[in-house]
């Protein structure tokens, strides 16, 4: 690019995206590609068509390019309300990655419209028919037997959606996901490592609840893997609260059940179970090692500090961003998992104290 040429154009009045093709010798439209940052343009053309972009100060208009597209410019987050002690009803794991959207999409040039999930009505058939948004980013959805028919309602009537969640074989639609088996897997042999050998599982392990069983299809595996059989006693449902963690060591108490572990399906079932542990005279670790999964900002205060898996939150909001700006803009997209990381803390020690 000549200066010179950029000088000219800058003198003839405001530069247009046309300009900028024709001093970085591309289509109008790779420009336009390159100035949302897609990734049908590879980086050294996005690059060049930047920096011509910033010689001739060219600013994107953006009220004019929604027209032009037939786009709002709006991204939706849907919640799912979740069984919460406080009013926010918004499971706690999830605030971190409401940030790292929220970032994204101010970065990418869209506008966030964050609301609750209805799943009483048509929520799903609002959002973009109404042009009230281009896309939709789904987090949570409790019973996935019962939410699945919703997702294949979105898929049918074209809308652009992904959501955060376990991802599956025959799923509708796309998910950003942790390796939930990996992370279940990590768990058990951390445990095992330490000499424990009677984990109890605590978490729904079913279809209705995906992401809990993958953690705990990698539980067992990691039992198997040792030669150790699963034990269907030490398993006991719960949903994503403390009172249900709470609720489950009772019930593994009641059934005279042997154990020296415990992993639990996330921190609050966690948070609960060590309650429960202490409230019958139990000592963590030295009598049950505790494991939870979801690293939510109150494991590290937990008492002790709860060792668990940490979610790469920050990560997760990026890639969801991403995903459904290339789904709104038709480009290809795919299902992803991220890796999970085991964060080691007091909770989980070997027997007799260490």
């Amino acid at each position: 690019m000549k200066s010179g040429t950029a000088g000219t154009m800058r003198s003839k009045g405001k530069a247009t995206s046309f300009d900028i093709a024709h001093l970085a010798g591309v289509s109008q439209s790779t420009v336009s590609r390159a100035l949302r940052g897609s990734p049908l343009v590879n980086q050294e053309t996005r690059d060049r068509i930047q920096a011509i972009a910033r010689e001739l100060n060219y600013k994107v208009d953006k009220n004019a390019s929604n027209l032009r597209s037939q786009h709002s410019g709006t991204v939706a987050l849907l919640l799912f309300e979740d069984p919460t002690p406080d009013d926010s009803l918004i499971n706690p794991f999830f605030l971190s990655m409401l940030g790292s959207i929220t970032r994204t999409c101010a970065q990418k040039g869209f506008d966030l419209l964050i609301s609750f999930q209805q799943l009483s009505n048509d929520w799903h058939a609002d959002y973009e028919d109404s042009k009230k948004a281009d896309g939709i980013i789904l987090l949570g959805y409790g019973d996935y037997v019962d939410y699945r028919a919703k997702l294949e309602k979105l898929e049918a009537q074209g809308t652009h959606f992904v959501r955060w969640g376990a991802v599956l074989a025959d799923q509708p639609g796309v998910s950003i996901g942790c390796d939930n088996v990996l992370g279940g897997e990590d768990v058990t042999r951390h445990l095992l490592s330490l000499g424990r050998q009677r984990i109890a599982f605590i978490g729904n392990a079913s279809n209705h609840s995906p992401e809990f069983f993958d953690r705990y299809r990698g539980h067992i595996q990691a039992l198997q893997n040792v030669g150790l059989p699963a034990d269907a006693t030490l398993q006991v449902d719960a949903i994503s609260t403390e009172q249900a963690g709470y609720d489950a060591v009772g019930e593994l108490m009641a059934r005279n059940s042997h154990f020296d572990a415990l992993f639990c399906a996330s921190d609050l079932i966690a948070l609960g179970a060590i309650r429960a542990l202490n409230d019958h005279g139990l000592r963590v670790p030295d009598d049950i090692a505790v494991v939870g999964f979801d690293d939510i900002q109150m494991a590290c205060f937990a008492n002790p500090p709860l060792t668990t898996v940490r979610q790469n939150t920050k990560r997760a909001g990026e890639m969801l961003v991403d995903t459904l700006i290339h789904r709104i803009h038709d480009e290809p997209a795919s299902s992803a998992t991220i890796a999970p990381e085991l964060v080691i803390r007091r909770s989980c020690g070997a027997p007799g104290g260490a």
